[in-house]
């Protein structure tokens, strides 16, 4: 392995243990007076056109999915349904125990961290609250750049913002998106994050032939990375 200057990580079922949809998904479709199954279909469905952040805001993405499941909410009650959402986002969201421990080892060797996602509206607004956000130099969100991996916008805007070149670059995730050819399309080394865990995953467009490095859990990242002497400015 060459010498990196930072290490990029995946969010969902990176960073983060695997996400299944919970039960507070239920109380959006319930606001919106829709079944819950008709939401879940047309949220896969259209997952990749929401996480561009193209249909606007939280809200104007909501009110798009209501089109296509065919309900008209009330204003107040597409309100109330963003905000159901976005918790039910937030309660499917769990950190890997060693995410924390591993993102701190990396800083503390010199080098750079930071975060590549595609997402909707709602990580944007809580990561912030989560005890990682702290420990990450750089945040590329897909829902904010208006691409989706494995376009190489989102692996060069994370460059660009560390002022790196891509060779430079570890890029650490579960796979799906197509993200890990994303990465080494871009420049950068991958490895795939294969957990236990993640035979749960809820995953779009995954790429199960990966034939790269494979890590067994996210502290093994620390086997692949020496400290920096002087940290790129």
């Amino acid at each position: 392995m060459p010498t990196f200057q930072a290490v990029l990580f995946d969010f969902f079922g990176t960073l983060t243990r695997s996400v299944q949809r919970g039960s507070g998904h239920r109380s959006t479709a319930e606001l919106l007076g829709c079944p819950s199954e008709t939401l879940v279909e047309v949220l896969d469905r259209t997952y990749y056109q929401r996480a561009t952040g193209l249909l606007g805001d939280a809200e104007a993405t909501l009110r798009w999915v209501c089109a296509q499941a065919g309900v008209n909410p009330s204003d107040a009650a597409m309100r109330a349904a963003v905000a159901a959402r976005h918790r039910a986002v937030r309660a499917d969201t769990r950190l890997r125990a060693e995410a924390v421990p591993v993102l701190s080892a990396l800083r503390q060797r010199n080098v750079r961290t930071g975060l590549i996602s595609d997402c909707t509206h709602e990580l944007p607004a809580f990561l912030p609250q989560l005890a990682v956000a702290p420990l990450l130099d750089v945040r590329v969100f897909s829902v904010q750049v208006g691409r989706c991996k494995p376009d190489p916008a989102l692996y060069l805007t994370a460059c660009q913002r560390l002022g790196l070149v891509p060779a430079d670059c570890l890029y650490v995730g579960d796979g799906g998106s197509q993200e890990l050819t994303g990465a080494a399309r871009a420049g950068m080394t991958a490895v795939r994050l294969a957990a236990p865990d993640l035979a749960e995953h809820m995953v779009f467009n995954a790429e199960p032939a990966w034939a790269g490095p494979v890590l067994s859990s996210l502290t093994e990242v620390l086997e692949l990375v020496e400290p920096v002497d002087c940290p790129a400015p």
